[in-house]
């Protein structure tokens, strides 16, 4: 996978622990890329879970079911196991894409690392809090300052070291602030306090995320998304204010030729 098809852009979503809305925001930046008229792959590499592919499988079911023209990505999930349908999947998937979307499961695994390594956008979500914030670094429990970067900023460095050693690119690492609903302020700032200057140690760029909602697990059973509009009918103004950050998360992820796409209203 070190040589990417001419023009493939390479997006990774990688957290070890769950429950930060990975896959929920991988789906999004998927469908929303394809929204876009990019040619965008996706892949799904967490077999037990699944939720990316089963996110997608369930799109396609409504598009099969209603006949309506929803924007879908060409998407493959892996079988946890066989390097060889590993290497099988993204060859087939890499091919016309200008986009491809790997989920990894929410643990350490060897195809996850591989995934990491040929990455040219690494995504890594995480929500407002010092559970969360442990998985990249740990802080001092009396001031709260960054005492050192945790295992998995280690693992991504080497993975970034490697990947220049291999073909001189630069993976960008993006960890993507997912808001939870009702945290105290003071926590919030502490966090983020904490999130600036371990970027500035290890090297990635902090950009804001989607806040928790009820209505992305409502949207699961028929694959819709909050680029869906016309599923809708009229939109409360929580799905207003929920497309508006999907729309500062795409262009914080600063995708190549996406800016000049805008999501469609």
């Amino acid at each position: 996978m070190a040589s990417h098809a001419d023009g493939l852009h390479v997006i990774v979503f990688a957290n070890e622990k769950g429950g930060t809305g990975k896959s929920t925001t991988a789906v999004h930046v998927a469908i929303a890329l394809a929204a876009k008229g990019a040619r965008v792959a996706a892949l799904d590499l967490d077999h037990r879970q699944r939720t990316l592919g089963r996110y997608l499988d369930n799109r396609a079911a409504t598009i099969k079911r209603t006949g309506r023209d929803l924007p879908i990505p060409r998407h493959a999930t892996h079988d946890g196991e066989s390097h060889d349908r590993f290497n099988e999947l993204l060859g087939e998937l890499s091919i016309g894409a200008d986009f491809l979307v790997i989920d990894t499961p929410g643990r350490d695994d060897p195809f996850a690392r591989i995934a990491v390594t040929n990455a040219d956008t690494l995504v890594t979500p995480m929500n407002d809090s010092f559970v969360d914030f442990d998985l990249i670094g740990q802080v001092d429990p009396d001031d709260f300052k960054v005492t050192r970067p945790s295992f998995y900023s280690e693992l991504i460095w080497e993975s970034r070291k490697k990947r220049a050693r291999a073909d001189g690119a630069t993976i960008d690492w993006v960890v993507l602030r997912n808001r939870l609903q009702h945290i105290e302020a003071r926590n919030m700032r502490r966090v983020s306090d904490a999130i600036q200057q371990l970027s500035r140690r290890v090297g990635f760029r902090v950009v804001p995320g989607l806040s928790e909602r009820v209505i992305y697990r409502e949207l699961f059973p028929q694959g819709l998304t909050m680029l869906d509009s016309r599923e809708f009918g009229e939109m409360a103004l929580s799905h207003v204010a929920a497309r508006q950050e999907l729309r500062e998360m795409m262009a914080g992820l600063a995708l190549p030729d996406a800016a000049a796409l805008p999501i469609p209203a």
